[in-house]
């Protein structure tokens, strides 16, 4: 099974792709984030978001698809922004055909770290462990993604020992 993490936004959109061999060890295949000129117009950054994503999809074929819920803030503003990106991202992948999963930040947290409540620094360690990575990954939004897609993995352990 592998898994698309998305951490939308519209500066920057995290994402990941991640595995689980036949042993249950995850493995980061590729993760990175997909940054979009800010002086470009709104219009256009969403464009390439959505190009961005299909192509990612093309070229890994995910199983599935992780996205970050929205986390509304006090800054209504940067809520409208990420909001339009997370919406091209959906459109991306249903586009494509790829099942969504969504999750909240605070489950991501809780899943990665144990605590619903960790700081960005603390889930970034437990990923980089997780995954048996050489490096904390970089930038933040790819650690996120990552976080999700590990999400998505031990949500589907659980649905299959439910089923079994």
């Amino acid at each position: 099974m592998l898994i698309m993490g998305i951490d939308p936004g519209t500066a920057t959109t995290g994402y990941a792709f991640v595995c689980e061999d036949a042993t249950g060890t995850l493995q980061a295949l590729a993760y990175g984030a997909i940054l979009t000129p800010p002086d470009q117009p709104m219009p256009h950054r969403l464009k390439q978001i959505y190009a961005e994503v299909r192509r990612l999809i093309a070229e890994y074929q995910p199983t599935e698809a992780a996205v970050e819920e929205m986390f509304f803030g006090r800054n209504i503003t940067a809520a409208i922004t990420v909001a339009q990106g997370r919406g091209v991202v959906l459109l991306a992948l249903a586009d494509a055909g790829v099942r969504i999963r969504e999750y909240k930040p605070a489950q991501v947290k809780q899943t990665v770290s144990g605590s619903g409540n960790a700081g960005k620094k603390q889930v970034q360690a437990m990923v980089k462990t997780l995954l048996n990575l050489e490096q904390m990954p970089k930038p933040d939004d790819a650690a996120d993604a990552l976080a999700i897609a590990i999400t998505a993995l031990q949500s589907s352990r659980w649905e299959r020992l439910v089923e079994d």
